[in-house]
């Protein structure tokens, strides 16, 4: 039974990218028949991949959701590539945020991504999603199709910060579009073992969110070694083999057990529940109704002369 993973974060910079390919090449040397698709308009996975020039491809992700908004037949491994890993995976260019765009009119604009993989992933083991960093329509459409979401969070104050807005809109797409959504679990990146900042946000979150959200003992650490593999056009799943990507229970200890004083005033987080629960914290219908007498034009306003 495939399963499909979209890894999120409207945070750039995050890891994503480099999440998405390296797990989806670490599954794919672990025998799993491996689908890796580009939701993002700036082409990075492709690039990544190989592929010098995302915007000069013929088929991308967008052709392919054209095709289903327009009802049209879409050919079997139509804009697929195959790469030498092991993997196949659709890429994507700057015209998926003209398709963003367009989707505000169509019907049933949510589902679109999910109709498409639908009919093939009776063929692949795993689907990993390479969201876009915003929480857009595009991102909405892989929040839909995915069966779970994997989020990467930099170690640092306004990723996560922003993890609590992106709980909060998988909450509504799990309540709303997708029932059968769930969070797989958070993933500490770009963690620098060297300062005690890093380790006091690693703390905070676990303090937060570690009771209703899995966050994994493994973290990506802060390497200079890491940022080069994808200029270089290698993979970053070589680097676990020598010991590169590394359980750091220093930095992350792994039951979030001993964090509940020191860091807990340093960042306002929101908790789980009113996240991601039921109750939508929404101004709807909150409104006062003003007499027409007790409204007064104010100084330099543009509708000076309109209706004399």
């Amino acid at each position: 039974m495939c399963r499909i993973i979209a890894i999120a974060n409207q945070k750039g910079g995050v890891g994503k990218t480099t999440t998405c390919v390296n797990l989806g090449i670490g599954l794919a040397r672990a025998g799993k028949k491996v689908l890796l698709v580009e939701a993002d308009a700036q082409g990075s996975m492709a690039v990544s991949l190989g592929i010098q020039e995302p915007d000069e491809l013929d088929v991308t992700l967008v052709n392919i959701m054209e095709k289903v908004i327009n009802d049209e037949d879409v050919e079997p491994g139509e804009g697929m590539i195959h790469h030498e890993e092991g993997i196949d995976f659709i890429p994507a260019n700057i015209e998926l945020a003209g398709l963003e765009t367009s989707l505000v009119n169509v019907m049933s604009r949510e589902q679109v991504l999910r109709l498409y993989l639908d009919g093939v992933k009776a063929d692949y083991d795993y689907i990993l999603i390479d969201c876009m960093p915003s929480l857009g329509m595009i991102t909405i459409n892989a929040l839909v199709a995915a069966d779970s979401v994997l989020i990467p969070v930099e170690a640092a104050y306004l990723p996560v910060k922003g993890l609590q807005q992106l709980i909060k809109t998988i909450g509504k797409v799990h309540r709303r579009l997708n029932p059968r959504l769930s969070i797989m679990g958070i993933l500490l990146t770009k963690v620098d073992r060297r300062t005690n900042f890093a380790r006091d946000i690693s703390e905070q979150i676990c303090d937060v969110y570690g009771n209703n959200i899995h966050i994994f003992e493994n973290c990506i650490p802060m390497s200079v070694r890491a940022a080069e593999t994808t200029a270089e056009e290698r993979v970053f799943i070589s680097m676990i083999r020598k010991g590169l990507w590394q359980r750091d229970t220093a930095t992350l200890p792994g039951r979030c057990l001993q964090m509940k004083n020191k860091s807990a005033e340093k960042i306002k987080l929101t908790s789980f529940d009113d996240l991601f629960g039921t109750k939508d914290n929404s101004v709807e219908g909150i409104y006062t109704t003003v007499a027409l007498s007790q409204l007064h034009p104010f100084k330099n306003q543009p509708f000076q002369g309109i209706g004399r």
